[in-house]
């Protein structure tokens, strides 16, 4: 069991074959909810224990065989080799489950609330804007994701000054969440005539979103205020006051939601309220546990200059990994799944070498 933490492999195991046995009496019981929940937790790591028990004993098995060869070649050459794939195996399963043990993020298995600004380059900066939600549509849709707009200021010529969007699905903020930063675009914008690139910014921001438990939001620490929606003109233009803009006072942030239904307008902003307040609590959380924070993958530093799409060279480059791949047209179209892989892998490798681990 080298290196891997046996007492507790074996406290996992044991909490794992109860929950399984109570589970197995039936629903009827009133925590029956949380026993699943919980179960669900563990049944990763529960499972790859379970692997590496069997293999444990697999490889005292063909230890005995090559001792007991003695001068019989042929048997001791086909148990060393049967041994080497068994270790190769162990070694394999061992790293999974100390990735598995690694502490997990609480939030990782929930949905999100995608925040986009445009940032500097002016009306370009609002295409690109466009550009980075429409990638991350493609990318949610890819994955059977849900994704709802729940607040958008169009830009002048396109895209976005401002776009909210809830993602929903499991695991949604697990994969999403080093996405959070300054993103920058070099590129020769549409509204260009001379040719010349141009260099643009956004901003996005990815926030688990809060459920009722995570964060209460008193009645008295509140302003709601209904305005009248804007619009483009014409058939667009909501006449009604049904815009919705809530004012958590203890901390100035402001939300708006301007569909065409008021009580729906209140619902969302809530949502996206609960969800920056609930941000806002796990990045104090952070900071105390670690003043390092900021050098880290997963910091969340929404002013942290991330990643540059280079249109010009076909290239786009994590400026936190050294990452730059060559295929900037299937980023765009919503192929993220290299760039998240290992920023995940990264952030796993903080994380061992936090915990003494070799990475």
């Amino acid at each position: 069991m080298a290196g891997l933490p046996q007492d507790r492999m074996n406290e996992i195991a044991r909490r794992f074959a109860y929950l399984e046995a109570e589970m197995a009496k039936g629903g009827g019981r009133d925590d029956f909810a949380a026993l699943s929940s919980e179960y669900s937790s563990l049944e990763d790591i529960a499972r790859a224990i379970e692997r590496h028990a069997v293999l444990r004993r697999e490889i005292a098995d063909a230890e005995a065989m090559a001792a007991e060869a003695g001068t019989d070649k042929e048997m001791r050459e086909l148990a060393q080799a049967e041994l080497a794939d068994l270790n190769e195996r162990e070694e394999a399963l061992t790293e999974e489950i100390r990735i598995l043990l690694l502490p997990k993020d609480a939030d990782d298995d929930k949905s999100a609330i995608l925040e986009i600004r445009a940032g500097t380059g002016g009306s370009e900066a609002g295409l690109f804007a466009g550009d980075l939600f429409r990638m991350y549509q493609r990318y949610a849709e890819t994955n059977g994701w849900k994704v709802e707009i729940l607040s958008a200021s169009e830009g002048e010529v396109g895209g976005y000054k401002e776009v909210v969007a809830s993602v929903n699905g499991k695991g949604v903020f697990s994969r999403l969440k080093f996405e959070s930063g300054v993103h920058r675009v070099q590129r020769v914008p549409a509204t260009e005539s001379g040719g010349r690139i141009h260099t643009s910014a956004a901003t996005v921001a990815v926030l688990p979103e809060a459920e009722d438990i995570d964060i209460e939001v008193r009645a008295e620490d509140i302003r709601i205020d209904t305005m009248r929606s804007s619009g483009a003109g014409g058939q667009h233009v909501n006449t009604t006051d049904s815009a919705v803009r809530i004012t958590h006072l203890p901390t100035g942030i402001v939300v708006t939601s301007s569909e065409k239904s008021q009580h729906q307008n209140r619902a969302r902003a809530m949502q996206v309220l609960k969800a920056r307040l609930y941000d806002m609590e796990r990045q104090r959380a952070s900071d105390e546990r670690s003043e390092s924070r900021r050098s880290q993958v997963g910091s969340g530093d929404r002013s942290e200059r991330i990643r540059t799409y280079n249109f010009p060279q076909g290239r786009v480059t994590d400026h936190r990994i050294n990452l730059t791949l060559y295929k900037l047209d299937k980023v765009v179209e919503g192929d993220l799944g290299e760039l998240l892989d290992a920023l995940g892998a990264d952030h796993r490798a903080q994380l061992l070498a936090a915990a003494g681990e070799p990475a």
